[in-house]
């Protein structure tokens, strides 16, 4: 028994040396980012209002920089009011961290996994990223995407810059890429996004809960983007609908939309018109839903908590926010549980992008989206 009991102590110990010794399997979550301090927020905007996919513009090159300038004292002072800066990096290397770990136990055979995170439009950022996976040695990447639904404006973009980083030879040539590119109805993210909305249903009284308004709210677009064939819509809209089939339907609800740029027109209804038109309704209970955001940053915890939330009460209405994803052991179980079939799925069939990733936007007339994803589907090739 006890000879036995050596040897598999020293099969353990080998397995473990192997694993430590072995490159790390990169997961690189890819999302717009916030400045982790106030005087962050000019680059951060100017690098925004700079990516075309995102927000495109007439003679970008040229506005970017000047609406950046413009806006900048405001926003400096809006982060200044949530508490000098956006949490998103401290909570996405939370989520990543807790996800690596559990990834380790669940798909021993790709460990060690680690966490890397790629932001857009403040550091670290994807060139930042990419100096760091290479200094640990990557050979195989996932590019896992932080925005549960896909839009070419949000992780299309992501795509896009880690192409170019790719293409520019930031990235080891021999790293083995695949895409993780939308989630929105995945059952742990449902299941997560439920239980918020759950315990933010409990601050009212049994006696008119059923009565409160569900109100979901999503980062809008521009309609010129919806109107190429963007499926962001749609795949919002997805991830409303398996909400409330978990929560059986148990309340009224609708689909908002917040965060509007610019005089262009953007999908509406935006949320503060909703909450307005509510109240008018004669409804005096909300909870607002921030359905396609994975953890807190300016858009809940200044435009939602602040701003919507003091709008609504002046109009009569209690209204409550559910908490963002931020913590959540349902959630980062859920980036696990997403990542751990990705790499089985790809075990097997060696694709590495999804079928519906490979289809363009019928009205894209981007050159480097069409490249990016040839490039993906081969691997990062």
């Amino acid at each position: 028994m006890l000879h036995r009991t050596n040897v598999v102590s020293r099969s353990l110990a080998r397995s473990f040396a192997s694993s430590a010794s072995k490159s790390p399997t990169a997961i690189v979550m890819m999302n717009m980012g916030g400045p982790e301090t106030v005087p962050e927020t000019h680059d951060f905007l100017k690098n925004l209002f700079l990516d075309g996919d995102l927000i495109p513009l007439p003679f970008q090159r040229f506005l970017a920089p000047y609406i950046a300038r413009r806006r900048t004292p405001q926003i400096e002072q809006q982060y200044t009011e949530i508490g000098g800066g956006s949490p998103i990096l401290r909570y996405t290397r939370l989520q990543g961290e807790g996800m690596a770990r559990l990834l380790d136990e669940l798909h021993p055979a790709t460990a060690p996994h680690k966490a890397y995170v790629a932001f857009r439009y403040v550091r670290p950022m994807t060139e930042e990223t990419a100096r760091e996976m290479k200094a640990d040695g990557v050979k195989r990447a996932i590019a896992f995407t932080q925005y549960p639904q896909y839009s070419c404006s949000t992780t299309g973009s992501s795509l896009n810059e880690l192409f170019r980083r790719g293409k520019a030879g930031d990235f080891d040539p021999e790293i083995e890429w695949s895409v993780i590119d939308r989630w929105g109805t995945h059952p742990g993210f449902i299941e997560a996004v439920a239980q918020n909305i759950e315990k933010a249903l409990a601050k009212f009284s049994v006696a008119t809960r059923h009565e409160t308004v569900i109100l979901f709210s999503a980062h809008s677009l521009p309609m010129s983007v919806v109107n190429r064939g963007d499926p962001y819509i749609l795949e919002v809209s997805a991830s409303v609908s398996a909400v409330m089939d978990r929560l059986k339907h148990s309340n009224p609800y609708r689909l908002v939309w917040q965060s509007q740029v610019g005089p262009s027109a953007w999908m509406g209804m935006q949320t503060g018109a909703a909450l307005k038109g509510l109240a008018r309704l004669g409804k005096k209970q909300v909870v607002i839903v921030p359905i396609a955001f994975t953890s807190d940053h300016i858009e809940t915890l200044y435009e939602i908590d602040l701003e919507y939330a003091k709008e609504a009460r002046e109009h009569g209405i209690e209204v409550h926010r559910a908490d963002s994803l931020n913590e959540s052991p349902v959630f980062i179980r859920a980036l696990a549980d997403i990542t751990t079939q990705h790499l089985r799925d790809y075990s097997t069939t060696k694709r590495p992008t999804s079928i519906q990733l490979g289809l363009r936007c019928p009205g894209c007339t981007n050159a480097t989206c069409g490249q990016q994803k040839s490039w993906l589907a081969n691997g990062g090739k």
